[in-house]
């Protein structure tokens, strides 16, 4: 069965003016931050100009995000457990390095205090 894709561009933009919205961010502030016009970033808001790959991932750069979290759909019917592997990813980032081996040690620990006491663990 022959589907229509619909154009991305204009929910590429609705989404970037989602996350701006949320972030508290204007056009003017955001536009200046990935070095173009206010007016541009508002047509690619609405649909009317595509989002260049380049912008996009200076825009995703500024918003602290991977490409894959920007198009990840809340309540989209992704896998079991997806939703808290996003956030801990995203807190996970957030720390120094310093902190994320201080987690990771602590994973490393829990593994292999599970392994022993015969606690099922996925490879």
């Amino acid at each position: 069965m022959n589907q229509v894709r619909q154009n991305p561009a204009p929910l590429v933009g609705k989404k970037i003016r989602q996350i701006r919205k949320d972030r508290k961010l204007t056009q003017a502030e955001l536009a200046a931050k990935i070095g173009i016009q206010q007016s541009d970033l508002c047509r690619m808001e609405t649909g009317e100009y595509k989002v260049s790959l380049e912008a996009l991932f200076k825009i995703l750069r500024i918003f602290d995000m991977s490409i894959a979290e920007f198009f990840h759909e809340e309540g989209s019917g992704s896998a079991p457990g997806v939703e808290r592997d996003v956030e801990l990813l995203n807190q996970f980032r957030r720390l120094d390095p310093r902190h994320q081996e201080d987690v990771l040690d602590f994973v490393r620990y829990k593994l292999f205090q599970a392994s022993n006491e015969g606690s099922k663990i996925d490879s």
